[in-house]
């Protein structure tokens, strides 16, 4: 099978030859840079990345294809990077980058001190009105912006081949732009006392994402490329550990319908693709209201999150979602447990997830900074072992 023959098979709940693998298909599968080439070199294989820097703020990089195919990902990712032409658009302030996203948030980073580019500053942070302010967010002109998409978007389309190809977003989710917009705390007590001002704010994000999804959408049809997409990634972290981020009637009435219009617009002009969500924390709550919003692929499947168990999700919405994910923890197995434990975790999820397809393997989130490369390894080697079991 090829990498998108494994995938559909298994999104539609059938098993496929072996358990599918994602590494940097999304930048939520994705892995850091320094964590990348610590494994490579471990195993003597090339420590070469792709020039382009998909996701600068979080360190996240694409391996090249010689190391995407000898690490068996059946998945290429296609869509904006997160810093546009970000060696042309960083600025240098003595030793630290500093860089503004798509909503002028303000990002820093010193090479030598941080691990991850911090945020600094939030454009709406001193209003005391969203709704009156939302004039000071930067007005994206799209068309220049969508010259320098199709510039990546043409160049990334060549790598998709028979892989599963994966059209991602180019920015945040509604409730973690508005966070970064706004400012946690004044946000938080928005939703409390300015319920309108919030939602401005997030009518005008849909604004932005449909435009983003548009251009997308209407290269991929213009330059006959729409069947290279198999499946669109958002994002959107809703789950805390112990509860979702507000509460869940919340969600249903400001978040939740803004995301069934999108994925409604996109299943709309692309009615083959599904639609992979990217949602942290224990959400199971609301994950009804999610498959009925047009969710297909539920990632990373944060397990240790509160009523997150997966035997449990795989019997209750396993019928309804692809699982993407929660193939070991990030928060303590993969970066602090023995290669043993990673190896001996990977098996037994894969028992629990893999019958009857509707799973990728993948861990939960991004391998960050703080795995070692023995424990990248032991989860490598434990999913290829299972698979050349099959």
């Amino acid at each position: 099978m090829t990498g998108k023959e494994r995938i559909l098979k298994s999104i539609n709940h059938e098993e496929p030859d072996r358990i599918p693998y994602d590494l940097s298909g999304t930048t939520v599968t994705a892995i850091t840079k320094n964590a990348y080439q610590r494994a490579m070199k471990f195993r003597g294989l090339s420590t070469e990345y792709h020039p382009e820097v998909v996701d600068p703020i979080q360190q996240i990089i694409t391996p090249t294809e010689e190391n995407l195919i000898k690490l068996k990902s059946d998945t290429r990712r296609i869509g904006a990077t997160r810093i546009l032409q970000y060696e042309k658009n960083k600025i240098m302030e003595g030793d630290t980058i500093v860089v503004y996203d798509f909503y002028g948030c303000k990002w820093i980073y010193q090479p030598d001190k941080d691990l991850y580019f911090n945020m600094v500053s939030s454009p709406l942070d001193g209003c005391n009105d969203i709704s009156q302010h939302l004039d000071k967010l930067p007005r994206l002109d799209w068309a220049s912006y969508t010259i320098d998409l199709e510039e990546c978007l043409n160049r990334q389309v060549q790598m998709v081949g028979d892989f599963c190809g994966i059209a991602d977003r180019n920015t945040a989710g509604f409730t973690e732009n508005s966070l970064r917009i706004r400012g946690y705390e004044n946000w938080f007590l928005d939703t409390l006392m300015n319920p309108e001002g919030v939602e401005a704010l997030l009518e005008r994000i849909l604004e932005d994402k449909m435009n983003y999804w548009d251009a997308v959408i209407n290269w991929a049809l213009r330059t006959g490329n729409e069947q290279k997409i198999q499946i669109v990634s958002e994002c959107d972290d809703l789950g805390a550990q112990d509860s979702t981020i507000l509460d869940p009637d919340m969600l249903r009435v400001i978040v939740i319908p803004r995301m069934k219009r999108l994925f409604s617009h996109i299943k709309q002009r692309l009615p083959h693709v599904k639609i992979f969500l990217h949602c942290c924390g224990s959400i199971r709550p609301i994950l009804p209201d999610l498959i009925d919003a047009g969710v297909d692929i539920l990632n990373p499947v944060q397990f240790t999150a509160k009523d997150m168990e997966l035997k449990g999700l795989k019997k209750d919405f396993g019928k309804d979602l692809t699982f993407w994910g929660g193939g070991v923890d990030t928060q303590s197995t993969l970066n602090k447990g023995t290669p043993q434990q990673v190896s001996d975790e990977v098996k037994h999820i894969i028992d629990l997830m893999a019958p009857g397809g509707g799973f990728v393997f993948a861990p939960v989130h991004n391998v960050q900074e703080d795995v070692p490369p023995e424990n990248f390894w032991a989860m490598w080697d434990a999913l290829d072992e299972l698979n050349l079991m099959k």
